[in-house]
């Protein structure tokens, strides 16, 4: 219990909070879309119930992983010996590679439903029909599959430590980068129905967050396409693609804009010269 008190501890459980916070970023855009499919009295309620009840089993995983790391990474099924297609699908692979399948479904979904403004307005009423327990079941899967990665990068953060500090820092960053998502969750959420352009903009970079799942679990899969690797999107990529977004979105923005003032001054001016 002695290095719980030390200052290398602190920092280290700051360090974990951070990576938490960092990598819990995809998982928190997920949340905000998916609570919007709730009845809107309810989405604040399904968001915190949502987190909540994945801190305890981020906690329970987290416990599971220490003890079983080697069952979760051990191959299953394998396929060698040909020049198109080599795998080790083991159990975390499979995880990831699920989570990033459905995330780009639902993205595609979502953004097809935009483009035909008649089927998006009747979708937005499935939406608010949607059961507060559907959601929250969502919403806890999807986080679940995303604790992977934060987890066992927590475990490599502290694997000099003894096991039970190690559990008990890794809990506690995990209950305090909860909290921190539950009130960011908020947050977005509020912000992506106060500016419904920007959802156009969160769908896509959730499109992207799949395919980094699907690159990364290709990679814990060992997968090969025709002698080539798959290799996972780092998160210094991932995120340079989403400012590479967010930039052309608020550029083609201001641009509309400035074609929609002109267009107006056009049409005053035509206005004008017939009266």
């Amino acid at each position: 219990m002695e290095q719980l008190l030390t200052l290398d501890s602190l920092f280290t459980l700051f360090m974990l909070v951070l990576l938490q916070a960092v990598l819990g970023f995809d998982n928190l855009l997920y949340i905000s879309l998916e609570s919007q499919k709730a009845p809107k009295d309810k989405q604040s309620f399904v968001r915190k119930m949502g987190v909540g009840l994945a801190i305890i089993l981020r906690i329970v995983l987290l416990f599971v992983l220490v003890k079983l790391i080697s069952y979760f990474q051990s191959p299953f099924f394998s396929m060698h010996s040909n020049s198109f297609l080599e795998f080790d699908f083991n159990g975390h692979s499979i995880i990831v590679l699920a989570g990033g399948v459905f995330i780009i479904y639902t993205a595609i979904k979502e953004i097809w439903h935009m483009m035909l403004m008649k089927e998006h307005a009747e979708n937005e009423e499935v939406k608010s029909k949607k059961s507060v327990n559907s959601v929250v079941t969502w919403i806890v899967i999807m986080n679940l599959v995303f604790s992977f990665d934060s987890i066992l990068s927590a475990m490599a953060l502290t694997n000099e430590m003894d096991e039970t500090p190690q559990l008990i820092l890794m809990t506690i960053a995990v209950i305090l980068g909860g909290l921190l998502m539950i009130v960011m969750a908020d947050k977005v959420s509020n912000f992506l129905q106060k500016n419904k352009m920007y959802e156009v903009l969160g769908l896509f970079i959730l499109f992207i967050v799949g395919i980094m799942l699907l690159s990364e679990g290709g990679h814990l899969a060992h997968l090969e396409l025709f002698g080539n690797k798959v290799e996972p999107m780092s998160k210094a990529t991932f995120y340079f693609v989403i400012i590479t977004l967010v930039i052309i979105d608020i550029v083609q923005g201001r641009y509309q804009k400035n074609l929609l003032a002109k267009k107006e001054m056009t049409d005053k001016a035509t206005e004008d010269k017939k009266g």
